[in-house]
């Protein structure tokens, strides 16, 4: 089964990020680690859309550097 948004966000949740108000027209999304200045990630797409294998590499890139930054 193809993962969706909602789960992206729910991981990105659980590792610390928060995130962050809008900022202007269209469904973006940007996330980022409040002890990791350069670890932000942007989510493109509603919650229920599919997500796509480049989204999927980022946020767990952006999760590992996190981590490794508050250990």
């Amino acid at each position: 089964m193809v993962r969706k948004i909602r789960d992206l966000m729910r991981d990105l949740e659980d590792a610390g990020f928060i995130k962050l108000k809008r900022r202007g027209k269209g469904d973006h999304e940007v996330w980022r680690h409040p002890a990791v200045p350069n670890a932000s990630v942007v989510l493109d797409g509603k919650p229920g859309d599919d997500v796509h294998p480049y989204q999927e590499t980022d946020v767990k890139k952006k999760i590992a550097r996190s981590r490794e930054a508050t250990n």
